[in-house]
Formats: structure tokens, sequence, C-alpha cells
């Protein structure tokens, strides 16, 4: 793995720091909330502007021990649909704005409001759709043993350009080593891959190939081209 730390250890999350976590993650979220809220009401006005209601977009997603919760992001495509009634292609609904606020990975600036409500973390697995909990082994079910995360170990070592099996594996790789070191050096990270801009969508991609499962002959087995 890609900037795999050495050797292996068992974190078995000692109280204070799971507490000392969840007051990083309030206190940090809340701030970020209050300094950014200029550019989150800008993005919205232009959202407005270009797209209509609704702003955001909702989700049910996987928490941690796999409770379910909706989360919260700036809308990046249109609701058009062909004279059938279908809706299009994602590659035909992303809009330039949600092209470049997922670039930037600004579409995830509500995530925020998620963290403050305890159902992310700033850094663990991201949460995936609920529909997937049952597509999972058991090994790769564990990457909901710690709380799910704007960003985390497996956004750092290749984010969407790595096939669903291997990023499983970061991700409880994750849970097994979680620290609060660890934490920031992933947000450090972070803040460098955004500037890169890495393992982002590229024009011809809208959405993540959908994880069917193990064993399959999909996309499970494709790396993953979007954010």
């Amino acid at each position: 793995m890609a900037d795999q730390l050495p050797h292996p250890r068992m974190n078995h999350h000692p109280e204070r720091q799971l507490w000392v976590k969840r007051f990083i993650d309030e206190t940090v979220a809340s701030l970020l909330l209050v300094v950014l809220s200029p550019l989150i009401g800008g993005i919205a006005l232009l959202l407005w502007v270009t797209m209509g209601r609704p702003l955001l977009f909702r989700q049910k997603r996987s928490g941690l021990n796999g409770r379910p919760f909706q989360i919260i992001k700036f809308r990046t495509m249109t609701d058009k649909h062909d004279s059938s009634g279908r809706a299009l292609p994602d590659e035909m609904r992303l809009t330039a704005v949600g092209r470049f606020l997922r670039a930037t990975s600004l579409d995830e600036l509500p995530e925020l409001w998620n963290v403050t409500r305890g159902e992310l973390s700033l850094v663990g697995p991201r949460p995936l759709m609920a529909r997937y909990l049952e597509r999972y082994s058991p090994e790769q079910a564990r990457r909901h043993e710690v709380m799910q995360g704007i960003t985390g170990w497996a956004q750092i070592n290749g984010r969407n350009d790595l096939p669903w099996e291997q990023k499983f594996a970061l991700d409880v790789w994750y849970a097994d080593h979680w620290s609060l070191g660890l934490d920031f050096r992933i947000l450090v990270k972070t803040f460098w891959h955004v500037l890169k801009r890495d393992g982002i969508c590229p024009s011809d991609h809208a959405s993540v190939p959908e994880f069917t499962g193990n064993g399959s002959l999909g996309e499970s087995e494709r790396p993953l081209q979007c954010k």
C-alpha cells in the first residue's frame, strides 16, 4: 500500500482517545462552518442561480456499526429525464458548476454538519450507500467498526483510482491502526491531495462504479475513476 505505516499493530481505541477525537471533530467542524459560511453561502447562491432548488443532495449512507444516516452534500447534477421519464446518465446531468465543486471537493462542505451531529468524523472510512452492507465480506464489514469520515486512509492512498477490494482493505487497516496522530497525518495529506486534485473524476465520468459484491466480474474489479 502506498504511504503505508510500519509494522501493523492492533488499536483498541482507548476511551479517552475516542472522546478527544469526538471533541476535535465537533470543535473543528463547528469553527469551519462559521469561518467558511461566506463561501458556503456563495456556493448555495450559485447553485440556486444555475440549477434552482434543491441546493443539497441527500443520500442514505451507513455509519458507525452500520447505522444509517442521511449524508448532506451540495447538489452537482440536474434532475433531467429522457422522453420516457428515465433519468439521463450521470455524465449528462453533471453541470459545469457541479464538476468544479467536485474537482475542488467543495461539494462536501455540508458534510461538516453531519460531523457536528455525530454522524461523521473528519477522518475515517468514507460512508458508502446503505445497500452495500449486505455485499461486504465479514472482513470488509469491519470498516464500520470506526466512525466513517469526510476523508480517510484510502483517500490519501489512491482515492478513486483504487479497485473496491483494495479500498476496503485500506479502510480495515485504518480501523485496526487508528490514532489521533494518524488522523492528523491524514488531514494534512488530504489538504495536499485536494490542492493537486489527485483522484478526481475525469470529464467523461460522473459517478463511481457501483460495488456489486465480492467475486463478481463487474464494476467491483475495475479501478474507480471518479469522485
